[in-house]
C-alpha cells in the first residue's frame, strides 16, 4: 500500500522529537494524531508540566493522546479509529505489539545510535562515555525485542574529543529529522530494502546502552585521567557526574586534558594552584576541571568555586 502522503501517528515526548515532528509537519505530511507521556507535576512549585511534543503539537492544532497505559482498550480503539497507515516513534516508551503491529506500513523508530551498536534507553551516553570517535541515527522497524528490528536507514557523525553529550544530541537531533523523512519517503515509494541486525551483528554481541541512573554518575578516581574525561562529557549537560570532596558533592560538567599535569598523589586528590583546579587519577595524571556545581548551588566556572571556598575544604593548595 503506498500513497501520497501516507495518515501518520508520531510518538514522541522530548525535545529530541519535535525536531523530527516538526520536519514532518512542515513538509507537509498527514500527521493525524500525536502520542506523548502524560502531563507530571514537577519542580518546587509543584506545577503540571507537558512535554515538549505535546506543547508543539497542540500550537500546531494537532491531536493529542496521552495514555496512562498503552494497551488501554480506550487508547488502542483510538487508534483503530485513526486508522493512520505508518506510525513513527521517536524517545517514547516502549510499544506493545498490540500497537506496533496496527499500521499496515508498519511503525518505525529513530534511535540514537549506529545500530546494532547501542542499544538501549541511553545510546548517546554511552557513547561518549566509552571514547567512540563516532556515532549517528539509525531508523528501524519495530518488532518485539527493542532496539532489534531490520534497519531502514542510518547516518553518521564524528565524535570531537572534547565534544560532550549536549552537542552530539543537538548535532544528532537535526540529521534524525531530514532522516525521519528521507525514510517517510522511502517507505512511501516502496524502494526500500531493511537489512537484519542478526547480519550486520555477524555472530558478535550488540553494544548494550542501559538506563542512566546516579550510580553511573559516580567519578572513580582510580580510572585513568581519559576514562574520567570521557564519562564526564558523556554526561554533560546531563545529568552530570559527580563526586565526594571532603563530604562535599560536586556536580563535574567540563574537563581538560591539554591542562592535565603530572602527580604523585593518591587518585582523587583535589589540588588548586592559581585559581585553577585538577584532580589525580590513576594513571599519575591529574585532570583539570572547568566547570562545576556545588550542591543547593549554580554551575559555575572553577575559579568562582575556589574563591568561595574556606579552610578546611579538602583541597590541596599549591
Amino acid at each position: 500500500m503506498t500513497q501520497k502522503y501516507p495518515k501518520i501517528v508520531f510518538f514522541g515526548t522530548p525535545d529530541f522529537a519535535v525536531e523530527s515532528l516538526a520536519a514532518l509537519v512542515d513538509a507537509g505530511e498527514n500527521i493525524a494524531a500525536v502520542v506523548t507521556m502524560p502531563d507530571k507535576i514537577a519542580g518546587r512549585g509543584h506545577k503540571m508540566i507537558q512535554s515538549p511534543v505535546k506543547d508543539y503539537a497542540l500550537a500546531h492544532n494537532l491531536e493529542v493522546l496521552q495514555p496512562e497505559r498503552l494497551k488501554s482498550d480506550e487508547f488502542v480503539n483510538r487508534l483503530r479509529e485513526i486508522n493512520a497507515d505508518l506510525f513513527i516513534v521517536i524517545a517514547f516508551r516502549m510499544l506493545p505489539e498490540i500497537v506496533w503491529s496496527m499500521p499496515a506500513l508498519g511503525t518505525f523508530n529513530l534511535h540514537g545510535s549506529l545500530l546494532p551498536r547501542y542499544r538501549g534507553a541511553a545510546p548517546l551516553n554511552w557513547a561518549v562515555i566509552n571514547g567512540e570517535t563516532e556515532t549517528g541515527v539509525t531508523t528501524f522497524f519495530l518488532k518485539h525485542e527493542i532496539d532489534t528490528g531490520d534497519i531502514i536507514d542510518s547516518e553518521r557523525i564524528e565524535i570531537g574529543p572534547d565534544e560532550n553529550v549536549g552537542s552530539v544530541h543537538d548535532r544528532l537531533m537535526k540529521i534524525g529529522a531530514r532522516l525521519t523523512l528521507s525514510t517517510v519517503e522511502r517507505i512511501r515509494r516502496g524502494n526500500l530494502t531493511a537489512v537484519s541486525q542478526d547480519k550486520l551483528l555477524n555472530g558478535e554481541e550488540p553494544t548494550p546502552a542501559p538506563k542512566i541512573f546516579k550510580e553511573t554518575c559516580e567519578i572513580h578516581w582510580d580510572r585513568p585521567m581519559k576514562e574520567v574525561h570521557n564519562l564526564v562529557r558523556g554526561l554533560s549537560p546531563y545529568p552530570g557526574a559527580w563526586t565526594d570532596i571532603n563530604g562535599n558533592i560536586l556536580k563535574i560538567f567540563a574537563t581538560s586534558l591539554s591542562g592535565a599535569r603530572t602527580s604523585d598523589k593518591a587518585p582523587g586528590t583535589p589540588i588548586a594552584d592559581h585559581g585553577r583546579l585538577w584532580i589525580t587519577c590513576a594513571d599519575g595524571k591529574a585532570i583539570e576541571v572547568l566547570e562545576i556545581q556545588p550542591t543547593g548551588k549554580r554551575k559555575m566556572p572553577v575559579a568562582d568555586f575556589l574563591n568561595g571556598l574556606r579552610p578546611g575544604n579538602g583541597i590541596v593548595e599549591v
